[in-house]
């Protein structure tokens, strides 16, 4: 049986667009994937990145599941600490209320993650699947060498210490919360997540509460992990469908589908471990093609890295004018040498290599372009060489 594609979007803005425009870019490409036989079409969440739409995904969702009819729609992911667990279920009973059996409620700590590093306390890194789009005094890698697992490259981690020292991000932050306020922790917002969707929360004196729209909302839930810690042994022992993070954390991919499988617990949900794992795609019609389409990538994540946040996506003759140096390459290097761009048939045996790797269940493909068009056609492309392969 043939392993089913996704698809991760973050509405991306190209310079000289605007945040409408790449709205109705998404929304167009959802419609594409329908079409191309993608499994699930998710959208990030991300604050205060210039070239990021995809700031409210509850929203984007139901105008998602509005232009579609059969893709599912869903997160990936809700930033958990910075909203309330009542506001969460009530958004995604909401559009389940409408669009019901479609929905998917993708939830990352990014949110607890961030209140950890800037209050010094221990967290790992930040989870790369919803953030403020931005990092912020990083330096590049940490000690550990690259490595290559059975054909599939694990880089060194990216260092994320100084996170937590950088003025603009502490700041960023703060926009984020209510003064004062505090995320509880992940596993304890998950499990209250779970009882409002089945109708089983009461409150300290017993009496039940009810959530809606939301409690018996035919919703997935998913979580979503970069490295081994508390998301994936959250997943694993809830028995939950766990998304791991290839396309922002490498390093970690393989120290988190291992946390899961051993966390694993049969549940209601699933019986055996499920897993999806993320990958950062380009396909053209041709190597050269691509490798063209893909310059303006390395920039990209060199703003991320270096607290501007994401920028709007260059055009590759733009990256070409872009001043480049060998410490600029040093620092994303972990990030460009594990996309994958090329050629259908070159693209499909590389993410073949990764689902044998990780022993994914599914893959979730995420691409960006300058060009909407060579986006769409990137989608399209990987879809045909998948599924005839």
């Amino acid at each position: 049986m043939t392993v089913p594609l996704s698809i991760l979007d973050l509405a991306p803005i190209s310079s000289g667009g605007t945040a409408a425009d790449a709205l109705r870019n998404t929304l167009d490409l959802a419609r594409r994937a329908e079409e191309f036989g993608y499994r699930r079409y998710w959208v990030a969440e991300h604050h205060f990145a210039p070239g990021v739409a995809s700031s409210a995904p509850a929203v984007l969702i139901a105008l998602l599941a509005a232009a579609t009819s059969r893709i599912r729609v869903g997160s990936g992911a809700v930033q958990i600490g910075q909203q309330t667990t009542t506001a969460v279920v009530e958004q995604f009973g909401l559009i389940d209320a409408l669009h019901p059996g479609r929905i998917d409620l993708g939830l990352g700590r990014s949110g607890q993650r961030r209140s950890e590093l800037l209050s010094g306390r221990p967290g790992g890194q930040p989870d790369g699947h919803g953030s403020p789009a931005g990092g912020g005094g990083a330096s590049h890698t940490a000690t550990r060498e690259a490595k290559v697992v059975d054909g599939l490259l694990i880089p060194p981690p990216f260092d994320y210490s100084t996170l937590g020292k950088h003025p603009r991000l502490i700041r960023l932050a703060e926009l984020l919360q209510q003064p004062g306020a505090q995320a509880p922790d992940f596993a304890v917002q998950v499990d209250e997540i779970i009882a409002f969707l089945r109708g089983t929360y009461t409150l300290p004196d017993g009496s039940p509460v009810q959530v809606v729209p939301g409690e018996g909302a035919n919703v997935e839930l998913w979580i979503l992990g970069s490295s081994g810690g508390q998301s994936a042994r959250v997943a694993g022992e809830r028995g939950l469908p766990f998304a791991a993070n290839y396309h922002v954390s490498p390093s970690h991919v393989l120290e988190a589908v291992t946390a899961y499988r051993e966390a694993f617990r049969p549940s209601d949900v699933l019986a055996e471990p499920y897993v999806s794992v993320s990958a950062d795609v380009l396909v053209a019609e041709d190597e050269a093609t691509a490798a063209e389409l893909a310059k303006p990538y390395g920039p990209w994540v060199r703003d991320i890295r270096t607290g501007r946040n994401a920028q709007p996506y260059l055009s590759p003759a733009e990256a070409d004018a872009e001043p480049w140096t060998d410490e600029d390459a040093r620092l994303v290097a972990d990030r460009v040498d594990t996309r994958f761009v090329g050629a259908p048939d070159a693209v499909v045996e590389r993410l073949e290599v990764l689902r044998r790797v990780t022993g994914a269940d599914e893959l979730v493909i995420t691409t960006i372009t300058h060009e909407h068009a060579d986006r769409v056609r990137s989608y399209e492309l990987l879809a045909k060489a998948w599924s005839s392969r």
